[in-house]
């Protein structure tokens, strides 16, 4: 593990009077890594001073194990050849205030740091959740835009500054997007391979070409837009081909659905129900999941508050969890059936992985409402309650229902 340095910080390297003025995402997929083959095939052709040019990137822990080996295999040692900067960051925690780690900053970088000290898989995992479709991509904004942003300011100090991102030319709304978004001060931003005309067919094809490879897409191992993107087929191939990751996002997954059956990855279409366990592959992935449930599992009381803004809009959903119990997953379906019954309280079974569920107060179609729950799940949500949810609750549900005696 990394060592933990925040900002504000002094080290080689990172002072407001580097004389940088051109700054370079890369993201390891096949569109910023086409970018930096051919650019470095004639920097000062293509306008980049090598002595005053850094090359970014963000690691957010859960990159797919081909792109890390094409990258380090492919562009790692183009870097070095030409003496490229090349600084590798990560956040160090789940807050702003917990600040970024420098992971390396060097001319020679001899290998990919792929994590550091707080990963999107773990904000996901002790939360219960998994990233959402609707709106921004946050979790991209969060482990990547921010963390960039934080080292380019301390960096920068608001001087001049070109910003190269590899967006390529099937993607000119996001351009549009970034330069209506971007607040560093001094930015401009450049997208080169619309500049080409280069869309990802040109980046793979370029790819292909140079080193004989084909460079898959760049993204989280459980994110959720490989359905929106139209390349959910071949993120499916991706998971059969790792078992074991395919694994470990199903156990992602159905931790959220229990404690909300909403938390579909992929929206409507949960990536469990895409596995057909009469295929010999996808049984592999089933079992690699199977495999992932065997840990201790916990109980869980979930509250949920729906609650509608001054003007009647919608206010972000507030949630309570808090962990009432641990125990094998059979022991703790059994207590949940047990004393649910006692009360009358139907209760919702998953025989085949263990999940057993109580519903105190169910959804209802409109707001504002509450709802809550106990369910089982593998224990590792962590207790978290929104601020002044208590004050909320008491205010909405009046005479609040009594727990069951699950303690």
């Amino acid at each position: 593990m990394p060592a933990r340095t925040a900002y504000p910080l002094q080290l080689p390297g990172l002072t407001a009077t580097d004389d940088i003025d051109t700054v370079i995402n890369w993201g390891l997929g096949a569109d910023s890594s086409a970018y930096l083959a051919r650019m470095l095939t004639d920097p000062a052709g293509h306008g980049i001073d090598l002595d005053r040019t850094v090359v970014l990137y963000m690691a957010t822990g859960s990159e797919w194990p081909e792109t890390r080996l094409l990258a380090q295999e492919f562009i790692l040692p183009l870097l070095r050849e030409h003496g490229v900067r090349f600084v590798q960051l990560a956040r160090n925690g789940h807050l702003a205030s917990d600040g970024i780690t420098v992971l390396d900053d060097s001319r020679h970088a001899e290998r990919l740091h792929t994590r550091g000290a707080w990963t999107l898989w773990e904000e996901m995992e002790t939360v219960g959740t998994v990233p959402q479709q609707a709106g921004t991509r946050k979790c991209s904004l969060r482990a990547k835009g921010d963390v960039g942003d934080r080292w380019i300011c301390a960096v920068m100090g608001g001087r001049p500054f070109r910003q190269i991102i590899g967006f390529n030319a099937d993607e000119a709304g996001r351009c549009l997007k970034d330069q209506a978004n971007s607040k560093l001060a001094g930015r401009t931003g450049e997208f080169p391979l619309v500049d080409w005309g280069w869309g990802r067919r040109e980046c793979e094809g370029y790819l292909l070409e140079r080193f004989n490879v084909h460079w898959p897409k760049s993204y989280c191992t459980f994110c959720c837009f490989p359905i929106s993107m139209g390349s959910l087929p071949a993120h499916m191939e991706r998971m059969r081909n790792h078992p074991g990751i395919a694994g470990e996002v199903l156990r992602l997954e159905y931790t959220a659905m229990s404690l909300n059956p909403n938390a579909k990855l992929y929206g409507k279409k949960s990536l469990l129900g895409l596995f057909d366990p009469t295929q010999e592959r996808d049984q592999a992935c089933l079992e690699a999941f199977q495999r992932e449930l065997d840990m201790p599992w916990a109980l869980y009381r979930v509250r949920r508050l729906f609650l509608l803004s001054a003007d009647g809009g919608h206010r972000p959903v507030m949630r309570s969890t808090e962990r009432i119990g641990l125990g094998s997953p059979a022991q703790l379906a059994h207590k949940v059936t047990a004393v649910s019954q006692r009360f009358g309280i139907a209760v919702e079974r998953d025989h085949q992985y263990g999940r057993a569920r109580a519903w105190l107060r169910p959804r209802r179609p409109a707001w504002p409402m509450a709802e809550e729950l106990f369910a089982t799940a593998p224990a590792r949500v962590i207790d978290k309650q929104d601020k002044n949810f208590e004050q909320h609750w008491d205010a909405l549900v009046s005479g609040s229902a009594a727990q069951l005696p699950f303690v």
